[in-house]
């Protein structure tokens, strides 16, 4: 996988939606992350050097100082809406692996240029399949008049039409998807496997 980005949105109350997509594929995968692994990773992305090590940096330090390094990080189990990572690492020849936040499992892996891996029942359960629509298509499904919030007019449709909030909320999914508004992406497929059971 690689890092797609960073998202955010004023609603989003100090959280972040660390994007990653399949290296050889058309699937994105959205993870709720914080505020502080959100700027250690997004520093390290900027190539940015603090003055003083930030707990990343540490453990990166920490790590190679007796002689290690992380050979890649492996998003491995996603229990109940949080994602499960390892970090696989090479201390002098022997592998060993680490239980981890996926946040900071990618903020360590960055600061090695490591691989980030993800289980393929994750990508199946929780990706986002990613196509590239026409701004004509993208035009229909915004219609004049529509709440700004998917998520607010998904929920807002009566139970009784679960087959129509179920096509609303697909399409609102799309749109997401096209402004490239993760989180909010990520939010309304959790809503849709609510719904599907």
């Amino acid at each position: 996988m690689d890092i797609l980005g960073l998202s955010t949105s004023p609603s989003s109350g100090g959280a972040y939606a660390l994007i990653l997509s399949e290296t050889e594929g058309t699937k994105r995968l959205p993870i709720i992350i914080g505020t502080f692994e959100a700027q250690a990773i997004a520093l390290e992305l900027e190539h940015i050097k603090p003055p003083r090590p930030m707990t990343h940096d540490l453990v990166r330090n920490i790590i190679q100082s007796f002689n290690s390094f992380v050979k890649h990080i492996f998003i491995n189990e996603l229990r109940e809406g949080t994602f499960y990572a390892q970090i696989v690492y090479d201390s002098d020849g022997e592998q060993i692996e680490q239980d981890a936040r996926p946040s900071d499992a990618i903020a360590v892996a960055i600061r090695f240029n490591a691989p980030i891996f993800v289980s393929k029942s994750i990508i199946e359960e929780a990706g986002i399949e990613s196509e590239p629509e026409s701004s004509a298509e993208t035009a229909e499904a915004a219609t004049p008049g529509e709440a700004e919030d998917p998520i607010e007019s998904a929920v807002n449709v009566p139970r009784s039409e679960s087959e129509s909030r179920l096509r609303d909320l697909e399409k609102n999914l799309k749109i997401a998807i096209s402004e490239e508004n993760y989180e909010k992406a990520a939010k309304i497929r959790d809503e849709l496997k609510k719904l599907k059971g």
